[in-house]
């Protein structure tokens, strides 16, 4: 897979599907993230919260995300019922599942659960806000495939600056758990993305970074070009 992960945020379900539509009609995206936030556990609000029901009737209609034949589907689920929110993106195809460290969620269950319910053809990772300490990642790693570190200090936005405190953090990951895959996602930019991958980052997830550039498809390919030696 590639090295860099496009991100959205969507506002609606019509915003939604111009992004993906956007992101597939790039050949050489393979994954891409979309950020699930419920006003809760993180702010605001993001689709489909901000619109109940609407997801629920795009299920029952039988939509499915584009482009599932190369594309894997990520959700960042910043939400305080974080396995019942992935319910219904599973059933519009995503196979990849992020959880947040800091959900107040039993997540020693909340994990054994969801691998007991969709088995292993869907991979799951654990989130880490930058002022949260690796201790509350280090007992659930042998129930994660990945760790995505975020690298701004208020999660749910796009848009806001990278914070560099998540370089010393991945150090000290990287020292004790070489062998884990490391995302970082928030505010990535290219200079801050070579020092990621510097660091052993196998993937970065970029939002604004690309959709706010003048030509996405340019922009996306310039963080591809990056090289990685740890990409998954």
């Amino acid at each position: 897979m590639g090295l860099v992960v496009p991100a959205v945020l969507p506002a609606s379900q019509k915003d939604l599907e111009e992004k993906l539509s956007l992101f597939a009609r790039i050949p050489s995206v393979s994954r891409v993230q979309i950020d699930v936030v419920d006003g809760r556990f993180a702010s605001p609000a993001s689709w489909p919260f901000s619109a109940p029901g609407e997801l629920e009737r795009r299920c029952a209609e039988g939509g499915m995300l584009p482009s599932l034949d190369r594309i894997a589907y990520e959700m960042d689920l910043m939400c305080l019922d974080a396995e019942r929110a992935a319910g219904a993106w599973l059933t519009l195809g995503a196979t990849r599942l992020t959880f947040h460290a800091e959900s107040p969620t039993d997540l020693p269950r909340m994990l054994a659960s969801a691998r007991t319910q969709y088995g292993d053809f869907i991979s799951f990772g654990l989130a880490l806000n930058i002022a949260s300490d690796l201790a509350l990642l280090e007992p659930h790693l042998d129930k994660i495939d990945y760790v995505q570190f975020m690298g701004i200090a208020r999660i749910g936005r796009q848009g806001q600056p990278f914070d560099k405190r998540v370089f010393e953090k991945i150090r000290v990951f990287r020292k004790r758990y070489p062998d884990i895959p490391v995302q970082v996602d928030g505010g990535v930019t290219l200079e801050s993305a070579k020092s990621l991958l510097a660091l052993g980052v196998s993937n970065v997830v970029v939002g604004s970074g690309i959709l706010k550039a003048k030509d996405p498809a340019t922009a996306f390919a310039q963080f591809e070009a990056l090289e990685s030696p740890f990409g998954v």
